[in-house]
């Protein structure tokens, strides 16, 4: 009988597998052929019955239909039966070879029933996604680890499944969500998880610090038609680039602890981000002619002097009355936006000139909720100065009129900075507001966020001790305070520069 003959029908097909023997019953399959004809008044496949299979001498046709095998699974750990149906290959021998490396695959569970049930799972998601079998050594290699045996899920399939999985605080999921679509899945998303190494994630990190550099020129362009191509996109500095490793190197240490993959180390741990993070440039006039000039902005985060810093108040307390006394609160004292917004009127202690920042703002999308600041550092108080004092007490008596005023519709927030009407400031319209007082002053642009940095960068200048400031702004250590605002100390340089100067001069009256 030929081979074509002997396959005529759905056969036993029992070859030597592709590994070593073992002890164990091989399991059966059977090989076949079919096409994808359909009966041309039913509509109904024909599959292996289609005449065009076979030559008018009774052998199999080279040039129709495809070669198919089955393969009984083991059943389903509630006892279903199952099985393996694959096709599609132009040879038979090559639907044997395939036959044979799933037939090996089942038998190295050899008697283990569980192990049998999930090569079985293993297999059946393998036709599923119609991917090819897994390698008969590595699957032997996963079962003497204990790891799972099916392939490791692609960056994009488990990162869209961690997701789903997290029981933690809104907003940062949020943050992983924004990071998770906007970066990380394009970049690594089809790469599967237990391949990812360092250089993907390095080269990921180039491409996103390549767009933030086109994005940066093109937003200081002189060209108004330049810089409209990115109005709206926010550059991916380096701290932001910073909180997408955490994203990663978190998902990872999560699949890790589940056992998705193991034995290899978390390739985002070994990846260092590039880049400091930029230090706040102060408005020089020398810098502000050259920008009334070109309209080029030296840097991306940039603080005003304290002439400048005036000017924005008065202009503010004279057209935006209502806000004016939140942004000298943030211009001085150098709190968040959130905490500004969410600062509680029963932690202002006007009397004693102490403030005690505990809740904060946060923002979805236009959703407002309070929330505590986002670490123990930012659970801090701190002391107002006199001018400060005078502004919120102001204020404090102008809210109390617009309460009077309001009668019974006014809200009980319990918030400090209310909007006229006594409801909650939301955190972007005071960002809005600021950004339109800033255009009508004709100021040097800067965020609303810069008035924290102004604060600091006033503070060291003055030589206020390194940690206070620290504390302050609610940092965690003064690292953060000392790597960001360290060069702006100017007042500290200069006296430097002198003392060098003046050492350098008395060695020359010694010698004169």
């Amino acid at each position: 009988m030929s081979i074509d003959e002997s396959a005529a029908h759905p056969e036993h097909h029992n070859q030597q597998p592709l590994t070593k023997e073992l002890p164990d019953p091989m399991p059966d399959g059977s090989i076949f052929k079919r096409c994808s004809c359909r009966d041309t008044e039913t509509g109904k496949l024909i599959g292996n019955q289609c005449p065009k299979l076979r030559r008018a001498n009774g052998s199999w046709s080279s040039d129709h239909g495809h070669w198919h095998y089955q393969l009984e699974l083991p059943k389903t750990a509630d006892g279903r039966r199952r099985q393996l149906r694959r096709g599609g290959f132009n040879a038979r021998t090559e639907a044997a070879d395939e036959l044979d490396q799933a037939r090996s695959l089942l038998t190295l569970a050899r008697r283990d029933r569980a192990r049998s049930v999930e090569i079985g799972d293993m297999l059946q998601h393998v036709a599923h996604t119609r991917s090819p079998l897994p390698d008969p050594d590595e699957t032997r290699r996963r079962l003497r680890t204990g790891g799972p045996l099916a392939d490791a899920p692609t960056v994009a399939e488990h990162l869209t499944t961690w997701l789903t999985g997290l029981q933690i605080d809104e907003n940062t999921i949020l943050s992983y969500e924004s990071h998770v679509r906007n970066h990380l899945i394009p970049h690594l998303g089809t790469i599967p998880l237990d391949k990812l190494r360092p250089h993907h994630i390095k080269n990921m990190f180039a491409a996103i610090e390549q767009r933030t550099a086109e994005v940066h020129a093109a937003k200081t362009s002189p060209d108004p038609k330049v810089r409209a191509t990115v109005k709206g996109i926010r550059p991916c500095g380096p701290a932001t680039r910073q909180r997408i490793r955490a994203t990663l190197r978190k998902a990872i240490n999560d699949a890790l602890a589940e056992e998705i993959i193991v034995g290899i180390t978390n390739p985002a741990t070994l990846v260092k981000t590039r880049g400091d993070r930029p230090h706040p440039i102060v408005w020089e006039p020398e810098r502000v002619e050259h920008w009334k000039t070109t309209g080029e902005i030296p840097g991306p985060v940039m603080v005003w002097t304290d002439e400048l810093l005036a000017q924005f108040l008065d202009h503010a307390a004279e057209h935006d009355p209502d806000l004016h006394p939140l942004y000298h609160f943030m211009a001085y004292r150098g709190p968040r936006r959130g905490e500004a917004c969410g600062l509680r009127d029963s932690e202002v202690r006007l009397d004693k000139r102490e403030v005690t920042i505990n809740n904060q703002i946060a923002t979805h999308g236009h959703r407002m909720r309070q929330k505590p600041p986002k670490s123990k550092a930012g659970n801090r108080d701190l002391t107002i100065d006199a001018d400060t004092a005078a502004v919120l007490t102001a204020y404090r008596a102008r809210r109390a009129a617009q309460r009077l005023k309001a009668g019974p519709a006014w809200p009980d927030t319990g918030l400090f900075f209310v909007r006229p009407n006594g409801h909650p400031w939301h955190p972007n319209l005071v960002t809005q507001r600021f950004n339109k007082l800033v255009r009508r002053t004709g100021l040097p642009p800067i965020r609303l966020h810069d008035l924290r940095h102004g604060a600091a960068t006033i503070a060291l200048d003055a030589g206020i001790d390194i940690k206070v400031v620290s504390e302050q702004l609610g940092h965690t250590t003064t690292t953060l305070t000392r790597d960001t605002y360290q060069s702006v100390t100017k007042e500290l340089h200069h006296n430097a520069a002198d003392a060098v100067a003046e050492r350098i001069n008395e060695k020359r009256r010694r010698t004169a």
